[in-house]
């Protein structure tokens, strides 16, 4: 394979990995994107096909000129299988390496109890490995809580601490590639979402507490040991109280379920999201305050990350959407007034997610295909081939 100053992989690699986020790009579109010749595209692609990774399709027809290609995963080329974990449900899917899924599932907890949820995930596992033999390539897994190489420290489950997630793929010979699903998230808003194209962008999402994660050019910022983007445990909150995590006057108490419980004086719920949705669907003057109390800590904290970080743009999803628009008076009021004085004159604007309920999934897709499309994963799929 012709490279130039290229190793003999890495021009395949940079076209896998165009392909991998801009799925249907042209062969045409690549070659000006990578600064390739006509010929080392050709020449490129062609090995690529050889060896499984790649199918050319034709490009649509636009009057005259040289008819160009469609660059599509091979039908016969590695796939990851990525795994969404929620608090009620878990959701799976089995990605191409174009970012295409071949399939979906969505699945409900019996019970939550830790091994029983992990065996269920290995069993998916196991029968995509059944289905796709050596082709499985990765399984990236999203989970709601802290990381810690393949360890979930801590989560907002109470059931799953202290969990040694490889479990999920032992044996198998498939690397597992876990990561929190609030920074997954917003992995995926950063490469084909509302934060596409953003220097610095701020991703939040609201489930059980806040998570999210600060990214940089796409990349988001994991800290010395994996575990950054826990706003949630930032002491923004009433210090009498004791969050789960073992610190006090976290975030995560005043923003969700919880809080709304606590301002409506009643229990503290199982299920703080399903909580938070049954609030937001009354109307009775005590909710409204309830919500509006809420939606107002939200909004000072995310100034305080405003201040704190300087992003070009700050996304948000799960409950942080509805609970906004439920209050967006008291938010945008709230929000500003926390803002520094220059950030005030021109603020970061602050949007929904365009990846909602399927953000978690398709940033587990990402991590997973990033890593198929490394100069090492390729090479040796080739050898294989």
């Amino acid at each position: 394979m012709t490279s130039g100053r290229r190793g003999q992989w890495q021009t395949a690699a940079e076209i896998l990995t165009r392909v991998s986020r801009e799925p249907g790009i042209t062969r045409a579109a690549v070659a000006h994107e990578l600064g390739l010749s006509s010929s080392s595209t050709t020449e490129v692609t062609a090995k690529l096909r050889e060896v499984q990774l790649l199918a050319e399709v034709p490009a649509p027809s636009r009057g005259r000129g040289r008819p160009t290609t469609l660059l599509r995963a091979h039908p016969s080329g590695p796939v990851t299988l990525v795994l969404d974990l929620r608090q009620s449900n878990w959701r799976s899917a089995v990605v191409a390496l174009d970012g295409s899924f071949l399939s979906q599932d969505d699945r409900r907890h019996r019970t939550r109890r830790a091994q029983v949820v992990l065996g269920n995930l290995r069993g998916a596992v196991q029968e995509a490995q059944d289905q796709y033999g050596d082709r499985l390539r990765a399984v990236g897994l999203a989970v709601p809580g802290t990381l810690r190489d393949n360890h979930l420290l801590q989560s907002s489950a109470p059931e799953w601490f202290e969990l040694d997630l490889e479990t999920v793929t032992a044996g198998t010979g498939v690397p597992l590639l876990a990561g929190n699903d609030a920074t997954l998230s917003g992995v995926a808003e950063a490469r084909s979402g509302a934060a596409a194209g953003a220097g610095t962008a701020l991703h939040l999402i609201i489930e059980a507490g806040i998570g999210g994660t600060l990214l940089i050019d796409g990349v988001p910022v994991l800290g010395a040991s994996g575990a950054a983007g826990e706003f949630g445990h930032t002491p923004y909150g009433d210090r009498s109280r004791q969050c789960l995590c073992g610190a006090r006057g976290c975030w995560n108490l005043e923003i969700d379920g919880r809080a709304l419980a606590h301002h409506l004086r009643e229990p503290e719920p199982d299920d703080p999201h399903g909580y938070t949705q049954a609030v937001l669907r009354r109307t009775d003057r005590t909710a409204v305050r309830a919500v509006e109390q809420v939606v107002t800590a939200i909004a000072a904290g995310l100034a305080g990350l405003a201040n704190a970080h300087d992003p070009d743009v700050i996304t948000l999803g799960g409950l942080a959407v509805p609970l906004r628009a439920a209050a967006e008076e008291a938010f945008n009021r709230t929000f500003l007034e926390g803002l520094m004085a220059f950030h005030r004159a021109a603020p970061p604007p602050v949007v929904a997610a365009a990846h909602q309920t399927d953000g978690p999934l398709r940033g587990a897709a990402a991590l997973a295909l990033d890593h198929l499309t490394t100069e090492s994963a390729i090479a040796t799929w080739a050898t294989t081939r």
